[in-house]
């Protein structure tokens, strides 16, 4: 039995991750892995074009957290604050709640800045009138604060 090595090109379950070279039996590699384009051999093309595709995906990670951070910067600037108008009763609660969609509309009104609702980390909705610092996770290693301000409607 000889040993082969290969280029995993999707995940396998307990054998490897995609992207990830190792020997594995000749026969399992040729007549499982590579018939099913679960794997390549890795030979000496294949081996330079996946450090090409690690460098562009490397590039293209640089990318996104660069535009996250800038992001950030906008969303922390002092002259972004969201505010949302909504009906209050007279102790300052509100009728009804504001959820993170709510925010993410307003951003997108007031500020032209288009965030997923899901990267909103509000624990649980709005309630009260007055400030409120609202967490977004932009990025892995990139969190940024929105101030909104809710205000009471004016009767």
């Amino acid at each position: 039995m000889t040993d082969v090595k290969v280029i995993f090109m999707k995940d396998v379950r307990g054998k490897g991750k995609r992207g990830e070279i190792k020997n594995v039996p000749d026969g399992y590699a040729q007549n499982f892995l590579i018939k099913r384009g679960l794997a390549k051999e890795a030979n000496q093309s294949a081996m330079s074009q996946l450090k090409g595709e690690r460098k562009a995906e490397e590039r293209r990670e640089a990318e996104n957290l660069a535009e996250a951070k800038e992001l950030q910067k906008h969303l922390e600037n002092d002259k972004t604050v969201v505010e949302i108008v909504a009906k209050a009763g007279e102790d300052g609660r509100l009728f009804g709640s504001i959820p993170s969609k709510q925010i993410v509309q307003a951003l997108q009104k007031q500020f032209d800045l288009k965030i997923d609702k899901r990267k909103v980390e509000l624990p649980e909705p709005i309630r009260s009138l007055g400030y409120t610092n609202v967490p977004v996770k932009l990025h892995t290693e990139v969190t940024a604060k929105i101030r909104v301000h809710v205000a009471a409607k004016q009767k």
